[in-house]
């Protein structure tokens, strides 16, 4: 079957063996992008990234250039904050770039301060990433030897100092203001919004909040230009992209394409189609916290804009592929075992919804639920959806809400039966385990 192919810019050099060192970056390229920001205004570097059309690739998909406008310019100083904290169940490629091209990051960071005017960035990586957090440290250390990072950047007058800060594992510090107040050294636990981060962010004080590949492709954005950084893909979903296939695929794996690309393409064509010869049942195409999608929405384009066309979203590009094994009822209850063990508590919704969720699938998985418990399950998510401080609430609910909706049957079999009526391989029963 046809599959896109477009020039590698993100993760082109992963595979050999050196692509994480300073000289391997500068050989390549490396911190060209800088030397060139250094020599236009900020705000010229925030109208390019603007004109790009850059999306926050950590899950929203909000215009990058037009948060950093936002960003106070009134008030010092001012930060810009690299949300690492990837928790998403299927969610691997900031994870990639990080390990495998950490200077791409480094210097996405020091562009994006010399633009909003900040001093310091902070990148906040999820509590389990330890080797991650010596790459990156590592990288770091170059940066500054080199004089990347530093004072008087290139003799240009700018100074950027760049940290790494390593969470306690809390998949809620992946909401932005929950990430700034763990790292304020607070529970990681959301604000509320307003004031929003580029107001009052880290220490009350305006900051941008990015993720790990929204950064990687600020340097390309500088770099490449504003008008073939705009060809690759749709409209207003322009740029590379990073797809992370997982599940019952022959070939998962982190795939770099344009937002042309398909659903079908990703999982056929780049992850070689369902194994074992079995059929396609659904795919969850953003992370576990997105709707689910059927086989016959495979033609869907992977963008932002048309996933969402299709009654999902894109997310984090988390695209996980389910087969004829898979226990719907299983698959939500492992998630809501996930989700109840990560939510903060801090929204009694929240907090006491994923208890009873997980609960009632537990029961019915097990064989002993009832009929009733179905519409428990939905009246119970009502009381969830939208009415928590974050979207954590409605991520949690997702799953339940999601297969309901297209499985009931199988719900009401497991109350029938008595039992699972879809026994599955142990690896297959097993396939989106919480971190």
């Amino acid at each position: 079957m046809p599959v896109i192919e477009m020039e590698q810019v993100l993760i082109p050099h992963v595979r050999e063996p050196n692509s994480f060192t300073l000289d391997f970056y500068l050989a390549h390229g490396g911190y060209a992008a800088l030397k060139t920001a250094l020599g236009r205004t900020p705000d010229e570097i925030i109208e390019m990234v603007k004109a790009s059309g850059l999306r926050g690739r950590g899950g929203a998909g909000f215009p990058t250039g037009m948060k950093w406008q936002f960003v106070d310019k009134k008030i010092e100083p001012r930060y810009i904050v690299c949300n690492a904290d990837e928790s998403e169940p299927g969610t691997f490629k900031d994870h990639l770039l990080m390990e495998r091209n950490p200077h791409l990051l480094v210097e996405g960071c020091a562009i994006g301060c010399y633009a909003i005017g900040a001093r310091t960035a902070y990148i906040y990586i999820r509590g389990e990433f330890h080797h991650v957090q010596r790459h990156l440290e590592r990288a770091i250390e170059e940066a500054y030897a080199a004089g990347y990072l530093g004072r008087d950047i290139l003799g240009s007058g700018f100074d950027c100092d760049v940290f790494v800060h390593r969470g306690a594992g809390a998949y809620e510090a992946g909401e932005e203001t929950a990430l700034l107040e763990s790292l304020e050294g607070k529970r990681a636990q959301p604000r509320n919004k307003p004031p929003v981060p580029a107001v009052a962010g880290l220490y009350g004080k305006p900051s941008a909040v990015n993720n790990v590949e929204t950064l990687c492709n600020v340097p390309i954005v500088v770099s490449r230009g504003v008008e073939w950084y705009t060809s690759i893909g749709p409209e207003k979903n322009g740029g590379p992209k990073l797809y992370c296939v997982s599940g019952h695929v022959k070939r998962p794996g982190v795939y770099e394409a344009t937002m042309n690309i398909t659903l079908r393409e990703l999982v056929e064509g780049r992850a070689g189609g369902v194994r074992d010869g079995r059929t396609l049942k659904a795919v969850i195409p953003g992370g576990s916290s997105v709707p689910i999608l059927l086989p016959d929405q495979l033609d869907t384009q992977a963008s932002f804009d048309g996933v969402q066309r299709a009654g999902s979203l894109l997310g984090s590009a988390a695209i996980v592929v389910l087969d004829d094994t898979t226990c719907m009822v299983w698959l939500a209850e492992n998630l809501l075992h996930f989700y109840r063990h990560e939510s903060c508590g801090k929204c009694t919704p929240c907090r006491e919804g994923t208890d009873w969720l997980h609960k009632i699938l537990a029961r019915i998985e097990r064989g002993e639920g009832q009929m009733s418990d179905l519409d428990l399950l939905a009246s119970i998510s009502r009381n969830v959806g939208g009415k928590t401080l974050c979207a954590f609430g409605d991520a949690a609910i997702t799953p339940v809400v999601t297969t309901l909706k297209h499985f009931r049957d199988e719900y009401e079999a497991h109350v029938r039966e008595g039992r699972c009526t879809r026994p599955a391989p142990w690896r297959a029963r097993h396939l989106v385990g919480a971190h």
